[in-house]
C-alpha cells in the first residue's frame, strides 16, 4: 500500500495537530515527546475498500525504536529544570543504566507503548472524523484502496 493517500491529507493533519496539542498537554508526554512518537507512527486505513467499515488506525510498531530516545528527552529536560512529562519520571542516572543493561525499567516502557498507542490512535480516530466531516473520507479509501 502506498503513501499517496498520506500525501494528500496534509492539510487535516494540520489541522488536528493545532486542535491535538491541547489533549497532547494534559498527557504524560511533552511537545517533544509527542513529535518524536509521530515520526515513528504510521497511519494505515484498515479495509479501505469500505468507507462505511473503513477505520483509521496508528501502526505504531516502530515506536519501541524510540522508547530510549523519549527516556532521554525527559533527561535532557530534567537536567535544565523542567518538569518531565508525566508523574512516572526516570530515576535519574542510575536507573538509565540498569534499563541500558535491561534490569528493570521494562515496566515504564511498558507503560510508556501503551500510553503512546492509546494516544496515536486517538489522534487517528481524530483524523478520521475530520476527513469524514470535510466529505473527503471516500476518496482518500479510495486511494488507499489501490
Amino acid at each position: 500500500m502506498g503513501t499517496e493517500w498520506t500525501d494528500r491529507i496534509v492539510s487535516e493533519r494540520m489541522t488536528v495537530d493545532r486542535e491535538f496539542s491541547t489533549r497532547v498537554q494534559s498527557s504524560r508526554f511533552s511537545s517533544q515527546e509527542w513529535s518524536l512518537i509521530m515520526t515513528a507512527t504510521e497511519f494505515e486505513i484498515e479495509n479501505p475498500d469500505d468507507p462505511e467499515t473503513a477505520r483509521m488506525v496508528a501502526n505504531t510498531d516502530k515506536i519501541d525504536q524510540i522508547l530510549p530516545e523519549l527516556e532521554n528527552v525527559r533527561s535532557q529536560v530534567g537536567a535544565m529544570g523542567g518538569a518531565p512529562g508525566g508523574d512516572d519520571s526516570s530515576g535519574g542516572f542510575l536507573d538509565s543504566i540498569k534499563g541500558a543493561l535491561g534490569m528493570g525499567g521494562g515496566g515504564s516502557h511498558d507503560a510508556e507503548r501503551e500510553a503512546a498507542e492509546a494516544l496515536t490512535q486517538e489522534y487517528a480516530e481524530e483524523l478520521q472524523s475530520r476527513l469524514e466531516e470535510n466529505g473527503r473520507w471516500e476518496g482518500i479509501c479510495a486511494t488507499a484502496a489501490e
